[in-house]
């Protein structure tokens, strides 16, 4: 088995850099690509609260630099408070995701604060309230969603933007980027639409609309007074990597990277070659272990195994992690290291989740020289 270079700090052999936990999959939201397929009251099958204490004792031991506790929304578990306590004590940086409904009020953000967590991450697909609402499935979302980021920031607690890319709101990027930089974040994460759940493949954006949006994250990561990661866009890497070739060649000083902005909550930027199974994993309500959120081949669940054994050796894992399994051009991609492409797109769209990446339009060098 070949196994893929370690990035400076962490081996993603040994240990991931970032784990999340769908504490529940209760929401009073109904988001139009909702993953969990979110339903309003809790499962009896969820982890107990002693489970999650054990889980959370787990993620310290092995060291794990980011745990991210969403859903559903972890605000429907009313032992969420005492869960992120218990984590800070152990050293855990815990990142939440609640959704924007009117259990997120100043009150929770508060005690969210005073029990530890180090940054608050919420959701935000348009620059309106019309988009955004529609997005949600509740009207309303966007006016408490805006409300949440200005009481968290009141308190000091770092906030996160995510927004998912799709066809439903690819026209409205320049202004949902005018309305983030007057916001005070600390990161945008851009989410790139997987169809799994309540999703439909017809609104995942093209490789060449793909290709747009890098250009204006690249162009507004100079400028941003925020960091920008991509998620499930591997191939952004990519696109960074060549545009940082050819500003080189043509004596122009980059922009990327810059340096990285040092959040208070001391979350750190995930380094390069982060994939699915390969430094992420995600673990579902009843503790089924996935390479990723969007990827839904389970590897084991917590409660009969540890979770360090399945990330280290389970089959899926450690296939995942092997980079000569990719197949089509992103198994001869000279940035297979540094991409890899979306293995959770490619099991949606294709079936197999060592198939190319289905949205990259990139050719590799291998095959333009074998044609």
């Amino acid at each position: 088995m070949t196994t893929s270079p370690a990035p400076v700090g962490i081996n993603f052999n040994e240990r991931p850099f970032i784990v999340i936990w769908e504490t529940t999959q209760a929401c009073d939201l109904a988001c139009v690509h909702c993953r969990a397929c979110a339903q309003p009251m809790r499962s009896p099958a969820e982890l107990s609260t002693m489970e999650a204490e054990q889980l959370i004792d787990e993620i310290a031991r092995m060291r794990v630099p980011v745990f991210v506790l969403t859903g559903g929304d972890p605000l429907k578990r009313p032992d969420i408070y005492n869960l992120v306590r218990h984590a800070a004590q152990r050293g855990v940086r815990i990142s939440l995701t609640p959704s924007a409904t009117p259990l997120l009020t100043k009150e929770a953000i508060g005690k969210l604060t005073d029990a530890g967590l180090a940054r608050l991450a919420v959701s935000l697909d348009g620059s309106t309230a019309e988009l955004h609402d529609a997005f949600r499935g509740v009207r309303g979302s966007y006016a408490w969603t805006l409300n949440a980021i200005h009481w968290a920031r009141e308190l000091d607690l770092p906030v996160q933007i995510n927004t998912t890319i799709t066809r439903r709101n690819l026209a409205d990027f320049d202004a949902l980027v005018r309305l983030l930089e007057t916001l005070d974040i600390v990161l945008w994460s851009v989410f790139f639409l997987v169809p799994t759940g309540r999703e439909q493949t017809s609104d995942v954006v093209s490789a060449k609309e793909f290709e747009a949006v890098f250009q204006r994250l690249y162009e507004i990561s100079g400028r941003a007074p925020f960091d920008i990661k991509t998620t499930e866009a591997q191939h952004f890497r990519r696109y960074v990597a060549q545009r940082r070739a050819e500003e080189r060649r043509k004596n122009i000083q980059t922009a990327w990277p810059r340096p990285p902005h040092e959040p208070s909550d001391g979350i750190g930027r995930a380094p390069r070659g982060i994939n699915d199974g390969k430094g992420f994993v995600f673990i579902s309500h009843q503790g089924e272990v996935f390479p990723s959120g969007f990827l839904p081949l389970s590897a084991g669940n917590v409660r009969t195994q540890s979770l360090e054994e399945i990330y280290r050796h389970s089959n899926l894992f450690t296939a995942l992690r092997d980079t000569s399994n990719l197949k089509g051009k992103c198994g001869v991609c000279e940035f297979r290291e540094i991409c890899g492409g979306s293995r959770s797109r490619a099991y949606a769209l294709t079936g197999d989740p060592f198939a190319e990446e289905p949205c990259c339009v990139y050719e590799p060098k291998a095959l333009a020289v074998s044609a």
